[in-house]
């Protein structure tokens, strides 16, 4: 049974853009093979080839790298790759100078096989793979031929081709501070890592090249299980001389390079008065939030990024050791990031509010990306193990035939019903599941879920709207972009401009007729669409504070029940957002319910925002709030609008509020209460969604879409928020006389 958490299918790692450069500018610049190495800002594109030609244009994430063209024919071979054995007799010269005391004739022998392995490490390797000609950078070409792991020799896998092409444009990219890589367990990062740190130290003079993992234990255990190893197993040529043990536990320092052996070189390389020294070192750090603080980086390996438990804090870590990678503004050395993420409480927070500030298509006016880094994420389909084929791709479907896998093994069940049957297995387990989900994710949202024993709403119904959201395709579901005044003139007609940077996402719009209905009496403004929907606002007062941050402003508009061609009881808008000065965050909440021409609910503990709806003459769109009866509001609450969200009564309502819609809206209704129970949710904003996942109702301060849904939702149940007036239980009772006589008696 296919779990119904899973009807999104998978997609590939990249796409070949034919048009982003015209074949023109390629054949010209190609023709003089003048394409440079690193970031082309002239045709934006990140240039990965050594040769001065680019054949494809991959875009990966959002970043378009230039490859290196393709040569017209390829040697023949196994049409998959398979490493070659190094020759024997060079196996056994261990470093330069046995190569020195050899004849030359030995030498003659086997210069051109060095040399080719030199530049097939500088300029990459194209090789034939299940009859196509494919490419490989470099550092994975060391990876797959020269480094030795737990294993012997590392598979081909297609995830770790796009893995080392991403790696190097992030590597050429004078913009980048390098890659942070969302992963799944066991996807060989560890030694990936491992082998760039030795493969860039030994190419380095004068450099240092650090390591930090999850603690100080765990990063000496990287370095001494698998950076030591990869070193001392590196061939000869590549090798430079070692100072100090062979296995050291700390720093591993190199003396002397291993220049390039050419035929005009091989006999008088490393004459002993002309030796240099090296003098670069890996070493690795205690988990520290300064750790390297102050030193100068070329290389940065991150293991286990997402596992740093309080005190400590990988953003702040990153806030330094950043500086270790830039002299002034000038980026000099990279970092490579990865991990799986950990529970949201235990350090997945803050990785993946730094795995969010390295989004490519979000970058400031410096061209960089708000960390520096590039986020990427390969999902666990392409790269689980047991499911690989001989050619390193994924076995997405069961097969009807057996395949062969890179080990030799048949292949007989698919990745994607293998995955989909553990699903099924741990759906009574809430907690055991989303470590699956985590441990190997299929979308960033399964990466990033948390426990569920540390929400207080369903979780359950919360994730599936996740992953059914993450199924559809999104442009067709959700837009961004912003509103503007039509002319730049206030208080006219608001426009919606599509920008897939803008802060505003929507996923419905009023037709001309229902836009801008605005009612005006005088100089008030009163909302004309009140029956169809409201919007909640979690506002804010200061512009910035002292240290330059803050919380964001939010805003949502929500659909109510109505027979019009307008959805019912659906979100539609999603605002979270924090423009540079609060005069700007107004005008957008005001030019939002004056498109939708709906009222709004906003917190009125900082009333910045209600004195300019006021102001400006639409104290008419400013709801009062929704649990208290007109008579029973204070002065300002008449005057303003809003509602105090900070006491126990209202936070209570609110979270209640949340939960109600959950229930009925969000999910899979499994019983069939509110809807046919194949059908999910269409609650579209996954960033609201996740932020209820997180929801903490005693420190709310942190949940800015929280507050401001569940403002929307108050709006839309005020009819069974207002207290309603009671029947008096009390009986008067009048006395009664008798007068049938001469004197009044009581009745009794």
């Amino acid at each position: 049974m296919q779990s119904k958490e899973s009807k999104y299918t998978w997609g590939e790692l990249y796409t070949v853009d034919k048009t982003h450069v015209s074949k023109a500018v390629i054949v010209s610049k190609n023709r003089h093979k003048s394409w440079k190495y690193g970031y082309d800002k002239k045709h934006n594109i990140v240039v990965i080839s050594k040769d001065g030609t680019v054949g494809e244009i991959y875009d990966i994430n959002g970043i378009k790298i230039g490859l290196p063209k393709a040569p017209l024919k390829l040697p023949k071979g196994d049409n998959k790759w398979v490493p070659h054995e190094v020759p024997k007799e060079l196996s056994r010269i261990k470093t330069i100078f046995d190569w020195k005391s050899r004849d030359k004739n030995f030498k003659s022998k086997y210069v051109d096989y060095i040399t080719e392995q030199f530049d097939k490490r500088e300029y990459g390797h194209w090789f034939t793979n299940n009859s196509k000609p494919t490419y490989i950078t470099g550092g994975h070409y060391v990876y797959l031929q020269h480094t030795k792991i737990d294993v012997g020799h590392p598979d081909f896998r297609e995830a770790n081709r796009i893995f080392y092409i991403y790696w190097e444009a992030c590597k050429a990219d004078s913009r980048s501070y390098g890659m942070i890589y969302l992963k799944i367990r066991r996807s060989g990062f560890s030694f990936m890592g491992a082998s760039e740190s030795v493969n860039i130290a030994t190419l380095a003079r004068d450099a240092r090249i650090g390591m930090l993992s999850k603690t100080g234990p765990d990063a000496k255990k990287l370095f001494t299980d698998k950076v030591v190893p990869i070193s001392l197993n590196y061939p000869f040529f590549f090798k430079p001389l070692q100072s100090g043990m062979d296995r050291p536990k700390t720093e591993l320092a190199y003396s002397i390079p291993a220049s390039k052996i050419t035929k005009n070189n091989m006999n008088v390389i490393h004459e002993d008065d002309g030796l240099e020294g090296l003098d670069t070192s890996i070493d690795w750090k205690n988990t520290d939030d300064n750790s390297y603080d102050g030193e100068k980086l070329l290389y940065l390996l991150h293991d286990e990024s997402s596992k740093w438990v309080r005190p400590l804090n990988i953003l702040n870590n990153w806030r330094v050791t950043k500086t270790c990678l830039r002299l002034g503004s000038k980026v000099i050395g990279k970092c490579l990031m990865g991990s799986t993420c950990n529970a949201l409480a235990k350090g997945g927070q803050n990785y993946k509010d730094l795995y969010e500030a390295s989004n490519p298509d979000t970058r400031s006016k410096n061209g960089q990306t708000k960390s520096g880094l590039y986020s990427l994420f390969i999902p666990m389909e392409w790269n689980f193990e047991g499911y690989i084929d001989e050619y390193g791709f994924p076995v997405f479907e069961t097969p009807k035939t057996p395949v062969i896998g890179v080990d030799g093994e048949e292949i007989t069940q698919g990745v994607i019903e293998y995955w989909n049957n553990e699903v099924e297995a741990l759906k009574g387990d809430p907690d055991a599941l989303n470590e699956f989900y985590r441990q190997f994710p299929r979308t960033e949202s399964h990466a990033f879920r948390d426990e569920s024993k540390s929400s207080i709403f369903n979780l359950t119904k919360l994730y599936q709207q996740i992953d059914y959201n993450d199924g559809l395709l999104k442009e067709r579901v959700i837009t961004r972009g912003y509103f503007h005044w039509k002319n730049g003139e206030k208080d006219t007609t608001v426009l919606w401009t599509p920008d897939p940077k803008g802060p505003f996402i929507t996923s419905w719009h009023p037709n001309p007729e229902m836009a801008n209905r605005v009612i005006k009496k005088g100089d008030l403004k009163f909302p004309g669409n009140p029956d169809l929907g409201v919007f909640g606002c979690d506002s804010y007062d200061i512009s910035a504070t002292v240290d330059g941050r803050g919380s964001n402003g939010a805003l949502h508009g929500l659909t109510r029940f109505n027979l019009q061609e307008v959805p019912s009881n659906q979100f539609f808008l999603e605002y979270i957002h924090r423009p540079k000065t609060a005069e700007d965050f107004f005008e957008d909440v005001l030019m939002a319910i004056h498109y939708y021409g709906m009222p709004i609910l906003v917190e009125n503990n900082k009333p910045r925002l209600l004195y300019h709806l006021k102001n400006r003459g639409y104290r008419g769109f400013s709801l009062n709030r929704p649990d208290k009866a007109f008579n029973k509001l204070s002065k300002t609450e008449i005057e303003l609008g809003g509602i105090p969200n900070t006491s126990e009564d209202v936070k209570q309502v609110h979270g209640d509020s949340i939960a109600t819609y959950i229930e009925e809206y969000v999910g899979y209704d499994t019983e069939g209460h509110y809807r046919d129970p194949e059908e999910c949710g269409t609650m579209p904003f996954n960033r609201t969604l996740a932020d209820w996942a997180r929801f903490d109702i005693n420190n709310r301060t942190k949940f800015d879409a929280s507050i401001s849904s569940g403002l929307a939702i108050m709006a839309t149940r005020k009819h069974k928020l207002t207290p309603t007036k009671k029947s008096s239980k009390i009986k008067l009772n009048f006395v009664k006389y008798d007068n049938s006589g001469n004197r009044s008696q009581f009745k009794r």
